[in-house]
């Protein structure tokens, strides 16, 4: 249980879902987590464990380290003021997960508004340019390398119908992790992504407990199942450990043969 001993990392987003799931799976594997998000409280409806608990409070009574830090990713104060805060409490930064995110659907391309645009790239792209710039910054003045998971999308890989908004903010940064990539590695500083699917988090409860669409999306998965918050983090912890470190500038599909095929067997 110590894949990340020593190391200190920042999760956004990390009062729910696929954040808090990775902010205590990391904290498990004995690292420092800065928890952050604009709220503390999880979001009503998901399906976390000890929902009464804030992410860093259920790190703690597990016997884990976190500090929370309220941040609006959208906003590149808070997010410098994310990073600075971070290195004051701990000393440093190992890994940034940039996990904060949102998500548009159930229209045709022509249908959406401006709002639905605005609000995906201000989450989405700018909230995950502002955490990668200001690690990096950081990264680069401790002179030690560091580390970058930037959760992603199967949106970022390729196209579904009805969240075009959505889509083109996750193909962006699909390419931003592509592009740092390139440009950061001689600095020894790793930058990979994590494309999930569908998975069972507040943003996609209602989905879930449609069942008409349950049955459709399982019926094209070939392991025949939603995602887990654990499947996600898991992956997280090896990709911000020691042992993914000749992983660079990748994009890993974790969406049980999703994106294999879109026909049922």
């Amino acid at each position: 249980m110590d894949r990340l001993k020593g190391k200190v990392a920042i999760v956004t987003g990390a009062s729910s879902g696929f954040g808090r799931g990775i902010a205590m799976a990391y904290a498990a594997q004995g690292a420092k987590v800065v928890v952050s998000d604009i709220h503390e409280e999880p979001n009503k409806g998901g399906f976390e464990r000890d929902a009464q608990l804030t992410t860093a409070a259920a790190i703690r009574k597990a016997g884990g380290e976190a500090t929370y830090v309220q941040c609006d990713v959208t906003k590149q104060g808070d997010v410098a003021n994310l990073v600075q805060e971070t290195a004051r409490v701990y000393g440093g930064l190992d890994v940034i997960v940039n996990n904060a995110g949102v998500y548009r659907a159930g229209k045709l391309a022509h249908e959406f508004g401006v709002e639905d645009l605005d609000t995906c790239f201000a989450v989405n792209v700018k909230g995950m340019w502002f955490g990668c710039q200001e690690a990096i910054k950081l990264f680069l003045r401790q002179g030690r390398g560091g580390n970058i998971v930037n959760i992603v999308s199967t949106a970022g890989l390729q196209g579904h119908p009805r969240q075009s908004v959505y889509n083109i903010s996750k193909g962006a940064a699909a390419n931003l992790t592509r592009c740092l990539a390139i440009e950061y590695g001689r600095e020894k500083i790793r930058v990979n992504g994590i494309c999930p699917t569908y998975a069972k988090t507040s943003l996609t409860r209602a989905l879930f407990d449609d069942k008409d669409f349950d049955k459709a999306f399982t019926d094209v998965i070939p392991l025949k199942r939603w995602g887990e918050v654990e499947d996600i983090a898991n992956l997280a912890i090896f990709l911000g450990s020691d042992e993914s470190s000749y992983i660079h500038g990748d994009l890993i599909r974790i969406d049980g043969g999703e994106t294999l095929c879109r026909f049922s067997v």
